[in-house]
């Protein structure tokens, strides 16, 4: 599973700097033998694999209010021993939103290294970015175990003071600003 994870991640085509040295650091790790996959809640490894998916409609994007991390971000979650990220994807897309995942592309668009925040111990989320065809006039019906609300956002009014500190660099690369 790790050369089919470290495949999709060499195809990302990086944003800038940044995202170019995650992807450095990312293959790095993946060669170095680590254990990539969470093993144990909620930091076990400190440093794990995520599949993140921003459900997109035309110019509007649907966020959580992650109560967790007490911010709005994209739904996702850890990716299990000897699972795909996109299966990842389709399953935390089912869970989470009771929505049957479909990928705008299949591939990862977008790749971060992030140190998490919120009310679980802190650890580092690489995190694959993927999207999901959304439709805005849907009633989606989300875990509130795990989210206070969901919203759908335009592309200019995304709370960027309160989502993930690589959002901007998201939203400049899939809407090409």
């Amino acid at each position: 599973m790790k050369t089919e994870i470290r495949k999709e991640i060499e195809l990302i085509e990086p944003l800038d700097s940044i995202e170019r040295g995650f992807k450095l650091d990312v293959l790095s790790w993946i060669d170095s033998g680590a254990e990539i996959c969470r093993l144990e809640k909620p930091a076990i490894p400190p440093k794990h694999l995520v599949s993140y998916f921003a459900v997109v409609d035309e110019d509007h994007l649907l966020l959580v209010d992650h109560i967790d991390a007490e911010l709005w971000l994209p739904t996702g979650g850890h990716v299990e021993p000897g699972e795909h990220p996109k299966a990842t994807v389709i399953r935390e897309a089912k869970e989470e939103l009771s929505i049957d995942g479909e990928f705008v592309k299949s591939d990862p668009v977008f790749l971060t290294v992030t140190e998490t925040v919120g009310k679980s111990a802190r650890h580092k989320d690489v995190s694959l970015w993927y999207l999901l065809k959304g439709d805005r006039s849907a009633n989606i019906v989300f875990d509130d175990t795990e989210f206070h609300a969901i919203k759908w956002f335009h592309k200019n009014e995304v709370p960027l003071n309160r989502t993930d500190q690589h959002m901007e660099r998201f939203l400049r690369k899939v809407y090409s600003y």
